[in-house]
């Protein structure tokens, strides 16, 4: 049966979510913040800023009325960056089917957001800033899925992960569409910690990437030991911060999602840590914070760099060893040189 779907977010992930659910006849209405990539969508069918050269279903419509994309919605899946979170949420509030809780959300964002008591996760920072109704209703959605593949139809499989079992089946079923296949998790928290620190490893991949194509001290078996290294990372994170099922660090949550994002020539977190190397792109920043502040000089948006420094945070305050996270936060605050940090870390010299 076809459901009417709101999109908050029309990147190219939000695009590409909205392309797999207008294959199953729904009807998608995607909300964007520029008016460019709306006029796009309407009129000729590409959204071409984030999404180029693909052209979507015409059941997909854009607004720049955001109130618009989320009210009378069966389903409304928030896309927002991690940055604008908040800020984005927070005009939907007044929402009279956000309101009364009828509107099934689901959030595809990936990373921390601030808050006065250190980082919080993404259904944290919503459940606080959504009505009650919502509070352990919300559905996480995460896994291997590169926004091009999916908007090609290529087959990708994705976890919806709720400590509401029955909302994370609806978002099954919704999703139960040509090119994609949806698992059911409770482990809200592990989900969300192998999505966000995932582009952090694969930051560093990306470095060893670059560095690996002249090295005689590193190569694909280097390669596959940072790969595994950084798995362990995670799954040690995502325990000390409270995940629940060993199983999810070796799902497409957690090792699917991890080996796509490093290995993939679609991954703008492995092209940052790519062009780290080989364009100098941190020479025009003095250290993280300033390369956060000035985030959009880079032309795509590396979510690992902010996932990075809220990452420290935690680690310092639950005081657990992470070091390949901290290893790229002391690169990007301009404290250490890759090749260094990466000879440290994987060598004994």
């Amino acid at each position: 049966m076809s459901k009417n779907i709101g999109i908050i977010g029309a990147g190219a992930w939000g695009t590409a979510i909205a392309q797999a659910l207008a294959r199953g006849e729904h009807k998608v209405q995607v909300w964007a913040m520029e008016k460019d990539v709306v006029d796009s969508i309407n009129s000729v069918h590409e959204n071409k800023i984030f999404l180029p050269n693909f052209i979507l279903s015409d059941n997909i419509t854009a607004t720049n009325d955001i109130k618009e994309a989320s009210n009378c919605k069966d389903f409304l899946i928030i896309a927002s960056p991690s940055l604008y979170l908040k800020k984005t949420v927070s005009q939907i509030l007044d929402v009279p089917s956000i309101i009364d809780g009828s509107t099934c959300i689901g959030v595809l964002t990936k990373g921390f957001v601030p808050s006065s008591n250190g980082p919080k996760l993404i259904v944290e920072t919503l459940e606080d800033i959504l009505p009650e109704l919502y509070r352990k209703s919300i559905v996480y959605i995460a896994g291997p899925s590169h926004a091009e593949e999916v908007a090609m139809g290529k087959l990708t499989g994705l976890i919806a992960a709720s400590e509401n079992p029955m909302n994370s089946i609806r978002f099954r079923e919704l999703m139960k569409v040509q090119g994609l296949m949806v698992f059911s998790s409770l482990d809200v928290i592990g989900v969300q910690i192998c999505a966000a620190a995932k582009n952090v490893i694969a930051i560093v991949y990306g470095c060893l990437d670059a560095i690996a194509e002249t090295s005689e001290l590193f190569g694909d078996n280097t390669e596959s030991f940072l790969l595994a290294a950084g798995l362990n990372e995670i799954q040690t994170l995502g325990f000390a911060m409270g995940a629940t099922h060993a199983e999810t660090f070796s799902s497409i949550a957690g090792v699917g999602d991890l080996h796509v994002t490093c290995k993939s020539k679609y991954g703008r977190n492995r092209r940052f840590g790519h062009d780290i190397i080989k364009k100098n792109i941190l020479a025009p920043f003095k250290n993280l914070d300033d390369l956060i502040k000035n985030i959009d000089r880079i032309g795509y948006l590396p979510e690992g760099v902010v996932a990075c420094k809220y990452i420290n945070e935690i680690q310092q305050k639950l005081n657990v060893k992470l070091p390949i996270s901290n290893g790229l936060y002391r690169i990007l605050n301009r404290e250490i040189e890759p090749l260094d940090f990466l000879k440290e870390l994987l060598t004994y010299a």
